[in-house]
Parts: structure tokens; C-alpha cells; sequence
């Protein structure tokens, strides 16, 4: 007996609030097919199609919605969020000044537009549209974010990092519980100041340059580190201290955020530090020494296609370990994975691990992955904390970039000045890989003539 439209509509949406998007698929097909006139569900499945990472699925799904419905707001909010996802920026843009038309103060739309013209690369007109948006919504915490990001794009550095503090008010960290009172900027001399962490590895690396700045101001610099980097910030350049925790009775006078260390930095100068020194112990550099053994006369290049699959951005920023294949045929050439995560599987299972030495896989902390760096010729990376690590490390390395680059890359040039001498590559159309991968590999091609 076949299930009635009513039963296979329910179905749907019940394994779809369960989290169960592929089990959900038929019943939203077989309902669908026989209901095509139902705005809510193809939006309902625009929805799973993006939780999916099916960004495309979910456009279709969105415009449908839309085409049936053209009035109703929800469905155009879905439409205009899958398309900032995918890059379409003016068409997000003209789907929310629509919403804004009849919902003149929809505050999240306002600071999508600011985000879109931002992913547009066009800071300066993003920071015009925000800055005027805040001047009637001051309280707006997500308008002042966006704001920030696009000064930082902008490379108003002493601003955004005055700007980004509005971070600890959106709602995404989580607030301290540190038994020491915040630095506010009192004087620091003879003073003992506690560095903490914040967010991600890299910007951990990022961020690390700044620890010196805050030792010229007389402090005792104690610096918080997460298990991960610890071995590489031991020796920290402007650290008395480096370490995992401390004692809630340590003789502490304040605390400040990592990245706070960079508005400090910038009130003074508008020179971009040179990244920090990190420290590789020798067990580290015994294993590579190792890895690398049976490879002496050979061109050899680390290799990372992926961040952390926790981070809500990876899935843009990241591409598949199968577009190095083609590089493993160039003869002369040797490359060696340096990623460790999650992600390996896929590797392991298409027999990619045969071309491709899997040195990522034991390695017990950043340490390991910089030693193997220093090891290699040349290191190729998606944008992710071995980006930063590579950089700080000054080996020769490239950055491969997607459409919508991190504010540190910016979205235009082959430079950047928080890491001189890396070379960037940016993806073209977004979502699509093949065309910066092509550079990469004529790039590549050029290079071993010259190494030759």
C-alpha cells in the first residue's frame, strides 16, 4: 500500500527535525512529485539541502519556493542565505533590499548586505552602508561585527581591532571565567599580564606575533596555550612563561584576549609585525627526518586540502585531496599529506595514500607538522592553521584560496604582507576548484623547469 500524500509529508519533515537528511529525501521526492505547488516544502527542502552542503540542491529548492510564493518573507530569507553562500552576492543583495522594502528594519538583512558587499571585496562601500546602519541601530551587535570584518578587509587595522571587540557581545564565544580583572589599559609596567587564547589554531599563530608588544610595555607576559600549539609557543618571542594552565591563586594582575593584543599594537603603528618565532623540538625533527628517508632526490611538497571539519566555513574554504593527484604526476615530484583529521578516511579509502606519503597521520601536535614543513620544499595549503604555521615558519609555501578569503588574504593580489613570501591562488568561480588548481600545477610545472 502506497503511503498517502499527507503520510509522506509528515514523513519528510519528521526525519528532517530528527537530522536525518538522507533518510528524508525520498519522502520529500515522493511528495513533491506529486504535490509540486507546495511552496513550504520546497523551501523545507531547500533547508536540508543546504544542512547537507548541497548548495546548488538548496538554491533550486529556494527559488521554487519563491516562484510559487513571491510574497512570502521567510522564503525569500532562505533564498537570500543560500545565495551570500555560494558567492551570488548582488542577487542576496537585491532579494534583501526587497525584504527591506516592506521590513524596513530587519537588522539581520542590514548586516547581510554589509556582509555581501564585504564578500564583493568592496570594503569601503560596505563599511559606508554599515557604519550608516549603525548610526540608527547602535545596540546592534551582528552590524557592528560585519563592520569590523570589513575594516579589517580594508586594512584599517587600528579601527577594526577597536571595532572587534563588539565579539564578546554577539553571543559565539564564550564568556571568560577568569578569577583576574580584564586589562582595560592601566599601566602595565612591573605589572604580570595573562595572555589567553581564543578561537582557532591559526589564529592563535596569527595573533602570537603580537606577545611582544605587550612585553614593551614592562608587563611579566604569561601565555595560555592549547595542547595542540603548545610545543611550538614554547620560547615565545616576548613570553616569560608559556603553558597549558595556571593556578586561579597565581600572582596575576589582568588578563587579555590573544587578539587583543593587536588593537594594542596598532594604536602605535601601522606596520604589520613579522610573524613570530616558533620552536620545533628535535624529537619532532627526527620523525621527519625519518618520514622523509626513503625520498633524497626528489622535489618534495606538504600538502593540506582541509581545516578542522568543526569549523562552519571548511566546507568553502576546503577541497579534496584528488586535486593534488594530478601534481603526483610531474615527474620529480613527491608529495607528502600533512593533514590529520577526520577527512583521512576518504584518502586512505581511494587508494590516494599509495601517491601521497601520509605523514600526518601519527603526528602528536602542530610541532610534528612544522618539522615535517621545514623538511619540504614547498608546502601547498588550503587556508587553514598550517597556512599560518608554514608562514611563521618562512618556508616557501602557497595558499590556495577560495572565493571569499579570510580578511588576513584579503580578496585580491598574490601577496600579503602578515606573511612575506608566501604566494597565494584564488579560486575564480565559487565552488568550482579546477581553475585554481590548474594554476597551481602550471605554477608548479614552471618551477621544477627552474629547479632543474
Amino acid at each position: 500500500m502506497q503511503p498517502s500524500l499527507k503520510d509522506l509529508r509528515a514523513t519528510a519533515l519528521r526525519l528532517q527535525q530528527a537530522g536525518k537528511l538522507t533518510e528524508a529525501l525520498p519522502a520529500y521526492s515522493g511528495y513533491l512529485n506529486a504535490a509540486p505547488r507546495d511552496a513550504t516544502m520546497w523551501s523545507n527542502l531547500g533547508a536540508l539541502h543546504r544542512a547537507a552542503g548541497r548548495h546548488r540542491q538548496a538554491l533550486r529548492a529556494h527559488r521554487r519556493a519563491v516562484a510559487i510564493a513571491p510574497d512570502i518573507v521567510s522564503y525569500k530569507n532562505n533564498l537570500a542565505n543560500v545565495l551570500s553562500d555560494i558567492g551570488r552576492y548582488d542577487e542576496s543583495i537585491a532579494v534583501r533590499q526587497d525584504i527591506l522594502s516592506t521590513n524596513p528594519d530587519d537588522l539581520n538583512h542590514k548586516a547581510m548586505i554589509g556582509r555581501c558587499l564585504r564578500g564583493k571585496g568592496d570594503y569601503h562601500a560596505a563599511i559606508d552602508y554599515l557604519q550608516a546602519a549603525i548610526a540608527d541601530h547602535p545596540e546592534d551587535t551582528e552590524l557592528r561585527m560585519q563592520l569590523s570584518f570589513a575594516q579589517l578587509g580594508a586594512g584599517d587595522y587600528a579601527t577594526a581591532f577597536e571595532t572587534y571587540r563588539v565579539r564578546w557581545e554577539a553571543g559565539e564565544l564564550k564568556p571568560r571565567d577568569v578569577p583576574f580583572p580584564e586589562w582595560t589599559g592601566e599601566p602595565l609596567d612591573g605589572k604580570t599580564v595573562l595572555v589567553m587564547p581564543e578561537q582557532g589554531f591559526g589564529d592563535a599563530v596569527l595573533f602570537s606575533r603580537f606577545v611582544k608588544t605587550l612585553k614593551t610595555t614592562g608587563a611579566t607576559v604569561l601565555v595560555m596555550a592549547e595542547k595542540p600549539l603548545l610545543q611550538l609557543f614554547e620560547g615565545l618571542e616576548g613570553a616569560d612563561w608559556v603553558g597549558l594552565q595556571l593556578s586561579k591563586s597565581a600572582p596575576v594582575d589582568f588578563w587579555i584576549n590573544m587578539m587583543d593584543l593587536a588593537a594594542l599594537h596598532f594604536a602605535d603603528s601601522n606596520d604589520v609585525p613579522v610573524p613570530t618565532k616558533l620552536t620545533i623540538p628535535d624529537a619532532s625533527r627526527d620523525r621527519a627526518r625519518a618520514i622523509i628517508k626513503p625520498y633524497p632526490d626528489v622535489f618534495k611538497i606538504g600538502v593540506i586540502w582541509t581545516g578542522s571539519a568543526t569549523y562552519k566555513g571548511n566546507a568553502f574554504r576546503s577541497f579534496s585531496h584528488t586535486d593534488f593527484l594530478p601534481l603526483t604526476d610531474i615527474a620529480g615530484v613527491q608529495l607528502f599529506s600533512l593533514y590529520k583529521g577526520p577527512f583521512l578516511d576518504a584518502f586512505e579509502a581511494d587508494g590516494s595514500s599509495a601517491f601521497m606519503v601520509d605523514a600526518g597521520r601519527t603526528e602528536t601536535g602542530f610541532a610534528d607538522c612544522a618539522a615535517m614543513m621545514e623538511e619540504m620544499d614547498l608546502i601547498i595549503t588550503s587556508d587553514t592553521a598550517t597556512a599560518h604555521i608554514a608562514g611563521s615558519l618562512g618556508v616557501p609555501t602557497w595558499t590556495v584560496l577560495h572565493w571569499d578569503a579570510f580578511w588576513v588574504w584579503r580578496h585580491e593580489g598574490d601577496t600579503t604582507q602578515w606573511y612575506p613570501g608566501m604566494r597565494l591562488f584564488r579560486q575564480k568561480t565559487p565552488l568550482i576548484w579546477d581553475g585554481v588548481m590548474q594554476e597551481v600545477q602550471d605554477a608548479l610545472l614552471t618551477k621544477m623547469k627552474e629547479h632543474v
